[in-house]
């Protein structure tokens, strides 16, 4: 891997971009870290009972949605938050991923997995909360997992 600096007194803010033949698990990997850096939030506005509450997003299992709103879910409550999902895609650092239409999973608060034929179903450490992962992000799931036991 080649990586190389050019300074730009033009440039008002530094820019990275990443050239590659493919998207391969080394330039996703740089990809997310280069995220990270980003200026990402470490607490998330929610809400519940009239009252507003800055949650830590390490605290945070997942968000889904019920009817039109974003819930956001820890260990043993949960609060409504004023993002769409694919808001909260964007605003999040990569150590959550989508896992279905209406679910973000927060990856390091997984603590099982159980796959059947026809579904899996994440679990939470110390918490009665699960969440079901639909097919379709299903191996993407599987490659994340396996990229943070190896990292």
């Amino acid at each position: 891997m080649k990586v190389k600096i050019e300074l730009d007194p033009e440039q008002e803010e530094p820019s990275v971009t990443i050239h590659a033949r493919e998207l391969s698990p080394e330039v996703e990997q740089i990809y997310r870290q280069l995220q990270e850096l980003d200026g990402r939030p470490d607490q998330l506005e929610c809400h519940k009972d009239e009252l507003t509450y800055y949650v830590n997003l390490a605290d945070i299992l997942f968000f889904e949605t019920e009817g039109r709103q974003v819930i956001a879910h820890t260990k043993t409550e949960a609060f409504t938050v004023n993002y769409k999902l694919y808001e909260l895609e964007n605003l999040l650092s990569s150590q959550f991923m989508r896992i279905s239409k209406s679910t973000i999973l927060n990856l390091k608060q997984i603590y099982a997995l159980t796959r059947s034929i026809s579904n899996c179903q994440v679990h939470f450490r110390d918490s009665y909360k699960t969440v079901y992962v639909s097919r379709r992000y299903y191996h993407s799931l599987s490659d994340r997992l396996n990229e943070r036991r190896s990292s």
